[in-house]
């Protein structure tokens, strides 16, 4: 695919993914409730979970709930697949996903949530996508968790990419990739998303709440409504795990 460009850089558009592209509640929350209900969380971190988050809480709940993962201490990583069932897509975000493709612009994820989850849903999308015409590559920047024979640690590699770091890993993913930022866009549904909103020359707000509708009312950023939920089936999983091993693997 050729991307568009303004002089030597490429345009760029930066998609939050919880609440913006799929209905809430956020893949993650799907995740562990689906863990707890298979008994596939230790005991044992549960308390693990309880003693990190009052660590945690001088920077307060959001902080807890984007960077404590010890419920996931020990947990087998490829259960993700086993327990990530249909993903609940907004039908309109996949067709500013394909507008904004057929520009020629990278389509970016920048996201929170555990990385395979974001992997999951990148794959899923271009899935999509390319049921309508549209072939292009979801890149993603997402949270990363420490392995250790394919198990979780519960470690976070990095930061937790919420908030201030969001607005970091767009900045660094233009660097890399000769990305002109004030040409480029962003859609976010929080306000924790505001970080990344700020950093591009088009910013988009979608189905905010009060803060956000208001920032967005100040800074003048296009607001959408996006109601209309797709489910993309669970089959896309096996996909995804497919094509993340054969790009884990480098085939």
């Amino acid at each position: 695919m050729t991307f568009a460009r303004t002089g030597d850089s490429r345009i760029a558009a930066f998609f939050d993914l919880d609440g913006t592209l799929i209905a809430e509640p956020s893949m993650e929350i799907r995740f562990f409730r689906a863990l707890r209900q298979n008994g596939d969380i230790p005991l044992l971190n549960y308390p693990r979970w309880a003693c990190e988050s009052l660590r945690l809480l001088r920077g307060g709940l959001t902080k807890i709930q984007h960077a404590n993962k010890r419920y996931l201490s020990g947990v087998e990583r490829d259960l993700i697949y086993r327990h990530v069932a249909a993903i609940p897509i907004f039908d309109e975000a996949i067709s500013r996903l394909a507008w904004h493709a057929r520009q020629g612009h990278m389509l970016v994820l920048v996201s929170g949530t555990l990385e395979p989850l974001a992997h999951i849903a990148a794959i899923a999308l271009e899935c999509e996508l390319e049921a309508r015409g549209v072939e292009t590559r979801l890149q993603v920047s997402a949270t990363r968790l420490e392995e250790n024979f394919g198990r979780w640690t519960g470690k976070i590699l990095g930061d937790a990419v919420y908030g201030p770091a969001k607005r970091e890993a767009t900045l660094q993913f233009a660097k890399r990739h000769s990305i002109d930022l004030r040409s480029s866009h962003a859609y976010g549904n929080s306000i924790d998303d505001s970080f990344m909103l700020s950093a591009v020359g088009h910013a988009h707000v979608v189905n905010p709440n009060k803060r956000l509708a208001t920032l967005a009312n100040l800074y003048d950023w296009p607001v959408w409504h996006w109601q209309h939920e797709k489910s993309l089936p669970s089959a896309m999983v096996a996909a995804a795990e497919s094509k993340i091993q054969q790009l884990e693997s480098g085939v």
